[in-house]
């Protein structure tokens, strides 16, 4: 299948988060009949990892097949491929397949595809294949980074606050005890924490990404709680123990998700820059030392226009060819 037809049918698969099934099924089908060995990799019911290997893999490329709601079906222009994943990541999951069935064509072996559920929530298919490695140097990992290699990206620190209150009647409100209210005050000073900065990485920044709470405009509200998502720079334990102790006796609390930054190594002759997402790349330590690249700017990423330039795309499989040939040539 060619290059933007392939990028296509993988957008019109609806792959929400928790729903990556039917993607990875049609990705087991496509590269099974090319010749590859195909493994769809359990990771909890009805979710599995891909793997698909040609010989004994020195260097694996790899990306996610979920991505965020809402879905909407692939559109194009003479410039773009539009559509929910267009560029995160079914694009970068199309220019890989095609890359890989290039380098069978010119002969080149012992690499692989791996492909995972998850990485848009809490990256469980990258920890689950970090149990089952298969002995590859190198990992590939294909994200929204404008075709350059990134030689940084920030971690994250995810936390999920609860205030509960005292229900009442809205017309005495010294009856009762607003939830709301104690859950506004807490996050006004998480607001005002200061949050360190790293030379290479920047500034580390915070996001309350939902709130939710009460019963009804004239009911004081019993419960109210937030989910804050914070893109670290370094180790996080101080930011935790300083977030510990502001929430502490106020409201509950609990870490949800905690992926540390990353630096990765830079190579000659590639565009580099430093992203300040998070992926996957943290949770595969046993697949090797990392890299990461791929077609797509980030910043159309997770929106009502997502898209992909066309041309980025077929950069990209030289891209990868290029590295994986590289690779192979330095020796490890």
């Amino acid at each position: 299948m060619e290059l933007f037809e392939l990028t296509k049918a993988l957008v019109n698969i609806e792959s929400v988060t928790g729903h990556e099934h039917a993607c990875a099924e049609f990705l087991r089908d496509y590269l099974g009949g090319r010749g590859f060995q195909v493994e769809l990799q359990p990771v909890s019911r009805e979710r599995a990892n891909l793997l698909a290997l040609r010989g004994t893999p020195e260097i694996v490329l790899s990306t996610h097949l979920d991505t965020v709601p809402p879905w909407f079906p692939a559109s194009e222009d003479e410039e773009f491929i539009f559509g929910r994943g267009a560029c995160d990541a079914k694009g970068i999951l199309a220019s890989q397949v095609v890359a890989a069935e290039r380098l069978v064509s010119e002969g080149v072996g012992n690499f692989g595809l791996l492909f995972l559920v998850g990485e848009e929530l809490t990256s469980d298919g990258a920890r689950e294949a970090n149990l089952h490695p298969c002995g590859t140097r190198y990992i590939i990992n294909g994200e929204p980074t404008e075709n350059k290699l990134a030689t940084g990206s920030k971690g994250i620190l995810s936390v999920l606050v609860r205030a509960r209150g005292r229900m009442a009647h809205s017309a005495y409100p010294h009856l009762g005890e607003s939830a709301i209210e104690k859950l506004l005050d807490v996050l006004a000073d998480l607001r005002r924490l200061p949050l360190p900065e790293d030379p290479v990485l920047g500034p580390a920044t915070m996001n309350i990404g939902m709130i939710s709470g009460g019963r009804a405009v004239n009911v004081i509200p019993d419960e109210a709680h937030a989910h804050i998502l914070i893109r670290t720079v370094n180790g996080s334990s101080e930011l935790r123990e300083r977030i510990s102790r502001l929430l502490e006796g106020r409201c509950e609390y609990q870490f949800v998700r905690e992926t540390p930054a990353l630096r990765i190594e830079k190579l000659n002759g590639f565009e580099s820059a430093v992203v300040a997402f998070t992926t996957d790349l943290p949770s595969l330590t046993n697949w090797g030392r990392p890299l990461m690249i791929g077609p797509g700017s980030i910043h159309w990423a997770h929106t009502e226009r997502e898209r992909v330039a066309k041309r980025d795309l077929l950069q990209a499989v030289d891209l990868y060819c290029r590295l994986v040939k590289e690779l192979k040539a330095k020796g490890f």
